[in-house]
């Protein structure tokens, strides 16, 4: 291993799922599987030792390359994995043999073994078409969707049809022994904001807890789908503890908070730095409170024009805040400049490998020593 970690195995490998305050932070869904309980149990004690790092669709593609077995732009130059990886569930709704970025489900389904395997962890978010006007999570022109998804509204049957189709595919996710893999479920994000269907302006607050309600129940309660951790998270435009939890949907129903927050190009690495330093401060007191996971869900500076912004704008933004992981967004192969890790040859290259090097950061092969899935 690179570096030495200040934390062992043995300590993280856990049963209990209490923090040392006696509240209770095992998973949200009390008929969890032990695997994904042991999972959380061990992300819990890792958060503070150190920060895992993620990047999106890190196994699908990079810049200048698609689906080859085992490539990664971050292992390209680091000769390391991420420690989390993201994939999106958009367009299983419609069981699609791929997702919105072209990701072919089978190959997901390939990866999430991979990840596994490896001891990483896998984080799923969903930008789900809208079921009322037929066009994408952006389409904002109607206010009335997510009550036309609930219980009672017109559109409540296809959207439970819908769940069905994304319940058989994360059913399918399993290893060679036939258990279900763990994985951090994330729908509904970003709600603070008014760019999808179930945002801020485009739902009330009751209209917002129902619906993340709904989906939590119908998964893991009708479709017996037990190796989900949820997490609620937020845009980056949050001011106070009492505006992150205006549409919490309650303890029973998350896992872990987070918020997503990504470098404009109009903006300094400083103003990059106290925001998410600000917010970080906000969720991670909350998560505390709640006895729930912190994390920095998505972030990144598309294109990462800053040679050193790994080490003086990324790093400084999280380091002194108790989170479980920070995940930057992923590095199109068919779009150029829509990247958001570095890769061999680009500017940030050297100060990545820096970034790496420092026994704070955990990439797969700390995670892996660390074997947080296992049970005593």
């Amino acid at each position: 291993m690179r570096k030495l970690l200040s934390v062992t195995a043995t300590i993280l490998i856990v049963t209990s799922c209490n923090t040392g305050e006696g509240r209770r932070t095992g998973p949200a869904d009390r008929s969890a599987t032990p695997e994904t309980a042991s999972m959380l149990a061990g992300m819990h004690r890792a958060a503070g030792e150190g920060i895992m790092f993620g990047h999106q669709d890190d196994l699908s593609y990079g810049i200048g390359w698609i689906y080859p077995a085992g490539e990664s732009d971050v292992k390209r130059v680091t000769g390391d994995y991420p420690a989390v990886y993201g994939m999106d569930l958009g367009d299983i709704e419609h069981r699609s043999a791929v997702n919105l970025d072209s990701v072919p489900f089978r190959d997901m389904k390939t990866f999430v073994q991979q990840v596994w395997e490896r001891g990483g962890v896998i984080t799923f978010s969903w930008h789900v078409d809208n079921p009322l006007t037929g066009s994408n999570s952006w389409d904002i022109s109607s206010d009335r969707v997510v009550a036309s998804v609930l219980p009672g509204g017109e559109k409540h049957e296809e959207f439970r049809a819908w769940l069905d189709n994304l319940a058989e595919f994360l059913s399918s996710l399993r290893d060679d022994q036939g258990a279900a893999i763990p994985l951090i479920f994330r729908p509904w994000h970003e709600h603070t904001g008014s760019w999808f269907w179930w945002g801020q302006n485009l739902c009330t607050t009751e209209e917002f807890i129902s619906l993340w309600r709904f989906t939590f129940d119908y998964l893991c309660g009708e479709k017996n789908l037990h190796n989900l951790l949820f997490a609620y998270s937020s845009g980056g435009d949050i001011d106070s503890i009492g505006q992150y939890l205006e549409r919490y949907p309650g303890d029973d129903y998350v896992d872990l908070m987070g918020f997503d927050y990504y470098q404009m190009p109009d903006a300094g690495n400083s103003s990059f730095r106290e925001n998410v330093s600000r917010v970080l401060g906000i969720v991670t007191e909350a998560a505390v409170a709640h006895g729930k996971l912190a994390a920095l869900t998505e972030a990144g500076y598309e294109g990462i024009p800053d040679s050193s912004w790994w080490t003086n704008a990324f790093w400084p933004a999280i380091e002194n805040h108790r989170i479980s992981y920070a995940l930057v967004w992923r590095n199109a192969h068919n779009r150029p400049g829509h990247f958001y890790a570095p890769w061999p040859g680009h500017a940030s290259e050297q100060d990545f490998v820096t970034f790496y090097d420092l026994k704070e950061t955990l990439f797969q092969s700390e995670v892996t020593a660390l074997s947080i899935y296992k049970q005593e």
